[in-house]
């Protein structure tokens, strides 16, 4: 009986991996040793309420740590196609984060890319957990992409300090949160990309379902934050890759909040626009972006509501292929903007700032496998806190975030 029950087994493995066109393991391993250091500062100084105010100086933070996703992140995955005829084609693709500095996370969850999709001559569409339309110019357009101390600034500044795109159920250590920050990627997406054959032309289009519960009559809705709209995203991209020249313009609305009985929804509207042309000795890179954080009213409050915070940004980069090695820099900068009113006869506040410097090389030993330096530095104003990693500023006892140094010295080999 066993061995009847084990030949049926084999069988029906064999009938499925006949059915599939292909399917591939794939992954990428890359570790770094890697530095941190973050500097604040007190400037204050004596006044006339405190004449006798004796200036701290500055503190300093620091670490050093053998990491892992510094020059690309590290993965595991699977993906598969089935030729289903007519043009036809049945795919999934199934990629999970791994931390090989440790172990501590492996294929615990897919949070990377889960989707399933149908594709043919109309295009594709996609369903599942995917990058947002609006990510992918701060991926393709920066030498350094968005890893390690080099990542891109305006990345760091959205998805650390605007807003915290929802409020995500807490993570399950030591496994990657999936809830509701949609900025980098989403959940619960229906996703549709243009055809290839368009002379050149791109595009794509995504839906994120908040997947909240709705209440008939609208009383029974309970009374608590983010229960009827937060979670949800929509957004496209679209652009033009030919020769050398390749540019995209990219949107996306995300719902961050909600209050039913209020009567508002919060957003992070994102608007970029990214390009990069190969001059063959060196490759330009170039980004500018504008991201708003608004909350809107189902009725306007007499005073006018809170104000959109504004957070925009640029960057400019370049490559240079040195025989089998690559130079990469760039510098970003990036600017929050609260729109507060001024008050008369008052110093209007300075809105804080960031930029950021990183150089870096990568040394390929084959197709698969690279060596790679990367040192940032980034200089904050003003009250701005971004970091290239690592402890947080101290920001206690009248200290103010000023400078964020990094290094990666790392071996990445994709399989």
């Amino acid at each position: 009986m066993k061995k009847s029950l084990t030949a049926l087994a084999v069988l029906a493995v064999a009938g499925v991996a006949s059915a599939q066109s292909s399917v591939t393991v794939f992954g990428i391993v890359d570790a770094s040793v890697t530095g941190y250091s973050n500097k604040s500062s007190d400037l204050n100084g004596p006044t006339i309420l405190k004449p006798f105010y004796l200036n701290k100086g500055s503190v300093t933070t620091s670490r050093r740590e053998l990491a892992n996703s510094a020059y690309n992140t590290s993965r595991m995955g699977f993906r598969g196609t089935e030729d289903l005829g007519g043009g036809l084609a049945a795919g999934f693709w199934l990629e999970a984060p791994i931390s090989n500095d440790d172990g501590q996370q492996g294929i615990a969850t897919f949070a990377r890319r889960s989707t399933v999709s149908l594709s043919g001559g109309f295009g594709e569409v996609r369903l599942g957990r995917d990058l947002t339309p609006t990510v992918w110019n701060e991926v393709v357009f920066d030498p350094f992409s968005t890893n390690g101390v080099g990542a891109n600034l305006i990345l760091t500044a959205n998805n650390a300090g605007f807003g915290n795109f929802g409020t995500p159920a807490a993570s399950t250590a030591p496994f990657t949160n999936v809830g509701t920050n949609n900025y980098i990627r989403a959940s619960n997406t229906v996703g549709y990309f243009l055809p290839p054959n368009l002379g050149g032309f791109y595009g794509q289009v995504m839906y994120g379902f908040s997947e909240k519960t709705k209440y008939s009559p609208g009383q029974a809705t309970p009374d608590v934050a983010n229960s009827q709209r937060q979670g949800r995203y929509a957004g496209g991209r679209f652009g033009y890759a030919n020769g050398p020249l390749d540019i995209a313009l990219a949107y996306g609305s995300s719902t961050i909040g909600d209050q039913f009985y209020v009567g508002t929804t919060t957003k992070i509207n994102s608007l970029n626009l990214g390009a990069s042309y190969d001059f063959g000795p060196a490759k330009l890179f170039g980004e500018l972006s504008r991201a708003t954080n608004k909350m809107d009213y189902e009725v306007t409050p007499a005073a006018g509501g809170r104000p959109d915070i504004d957070l925009t940004g640029y960057l400019i980069g370049v490559t240079v292929p040195v025989g089998v090695g690559l130079i990469r820099a760039s510098y970003a900068g990036v600017k929050f903007d609260a729109n507060q009113p001024s008050t008369p006869f008052a110093p209007r506040v300075a809105d804080p700032k960031s930029n950021k410097l990183a150089i870096g090389y990568v040394h390929n030993l084959s197709k698969r496998t690279a060596l790679y330096a990367t040192v940032a530095r980034l200089n904050n104003k003003n009250g701005a806190a971004l970091t290239v990693g690592g402890p947080a500023f101290v920001t206690a006892g009248g200290f103010t975030a000023k400078t964020s140094t990094g290094y990666d010295f790392g071996l990445r080999h994709a399989f």
